[in-house]
């Protein structure tokens, strides 16, 4: 396994799933959805193909993503999200930690429901659970850098190298030349007659703990799932959201209980951090000042959001400040990017649930002062006209699910 840099029947949902989809994406129960636009794709769906599998495991839901190419793109065949609180006897929107037995079920539930035809496919492993680094070594030969990196990689993680699965990409010369050193660091390399010291390679490097990818394989194993690969949630997100990008971007993905600092240049994250704090928290927030239960202070979350004025304005104050934390927490890392590197981020792009709340564009734009769009991965697929403004919708929450499934139908090729 390499970790990297439909129903002939009706099926009904559960209650508490239609009330979940019903709440974020109306069209999430896919069978009724499917057979309206069956003739859309009847030509497609007749040719010969492959259909692929983006599994994306969150700690509040599951979201997959199953795409089909058909004349060299690719097209969206179903999605689905399906909330986990439930399996823990919890609100939905609330972050749970199931063993992965539990998991398995609620994939093959989600399989179901969302008329998942297909079982071949990706699983993204959360930032939480990955180690990225890009590490600096002399430029020698790439065989010698083969060796290398193994034994310099020891530096960066902080548990024994038997108890994780590495992985490293060594990083291209154009990519290489678009990193400036800090003139600290390029003082400190001069030799004493003032010339700089050899130019410096550099390797992606990307380490798992086994315990991370045992647990997936349990859950690959119990639902009869053909993983190809295991591949960290940023390069998922990066392919789904980013093209054609000249300088770096922040790739800032609000979930449930943590978000997701990324900044990437040339598709390569030179820089990551995960917040223990998410939309979760500013639901629990509302909870405590409103005097309500964790339910109804997140159906006021994503009703009002910063929106708020009037009666609703002690909400929109208490979601503006959760967010201030994490947009705060952004700009540290921004001014330590610019620091180190001699760069400056030129935008911003919102992902994950805390995206969909309703005036955060306006205030993060006013936060970091440069351009700020929302996740919109399905612009990458082909899909119906009419269905547009419900993927322009949902798309925040599938960034990571479109993203595994575009790497897989990759590796069709």
């Amino acid at each position: 396994m390499w970790i990297s840099c439909a129903f002939s029947k009706k099926v009904a949902c559960p209650s508490w799933y239609t009330y979940h989809t019903v709440f974020l994406h109306p069209t999430i129960c896919m069978h009724d959805f499917l057979e309206k636009i069956r003739g859309f794709w009847g030509e497609l769906f007749k040719k010969k193909g492959e259909s692929v599998l983006g599994i994306d495991i969150g700690s509040s839901s599951i979201k997959i993503v199953q795409l089909r190419k058909a004349k060299g793109k690719a097209v969206l065949e179903t999605y689905g999200e399906l909330a986990l609180g439930p399996y823990a006897e919890r609100a939905i929107g609330q972050a749970t930690m199931l063993p992965a037995e539990n998991l398995a079920l609620a994939v093959r539930d989600i399989i179901r429901e969302a008329n998942v035809s297909v079982k071949s496919g990706g699983i993204a492993i959360p930032l939480v659970s990955s180690l990225i680094s890009v590490i600096e070594l002399p430029q020698v030969s790439e065989k010698q850098l083969q060796t290398m990196i193994p034994i310099e990689a020891r530096k960066y993680i902080p548990v024994p190298i038997s108890e994780v699965t590495l992985d490293w990409q060594i990083l291209p010369v154009e990519a290489d030349t678009d990193v400036e050193v800090p003139p600290s660091a390029a003082e400190r390399e001069r030799g004493s007659d003032g010339s700089t010291a050899p130019k410096k390679a550099h390797a992606l490097v990307v380490a798992i703990h086994n315990d991370i990818v045992a647990r997936y394989q349990t859950i690959a194993t119990r639902d009869a799932l053909d993983i190809w690969f295991l591949e960290s949630e940023i390069f998922s997100s990066t392919r789904s959201l980013l093209s054609l990008e000249r300088g770096p971007v922040l790739l800032l993905d609000i979930g449930a209980s943590t978000t997701k600092f990324s900044i990437v240049e040339n598709g390569i994250p030179w820089s990551t951090h995960v917040l223990s704090r998410g939309s979760q928290d500013i639901t629990l927030a509302l909870s405590k000042s409103l005097g309500i239960g964790f339910r109804e202070a997140e159906e006021v979350k994503r009703s009002v959001g910063m929106s708020g004025e009037g009666v609703h304005k002690d909400v929109a104050d208490t979601v503006r400040f959760t967010l201030g934390t994490i947009f705060s927490s952004a700009n540290r890392m921004l001014l330590d990017f610019e620091r180190h590197y001699g760069k400056t981020v030129e935008k911003v792009v919102l992902s994950g649930g805390g995206a969909r709340l309703k005036g955060v564009e306006e205030v993060a734009r006013a936060n970091f002062s440069i351009e700020v769009t929302i996740a919109d991965p399905f612009s990458k697929v082909v899909s119906p006209a009419f269905l547009e403004p419900v993927l322009k919708e949902a798309g925040p929450y599938f960034a990571v699910a479109v993203g595994i499934a575009l790497r897989a139908l990759e590796d069709l090729e």
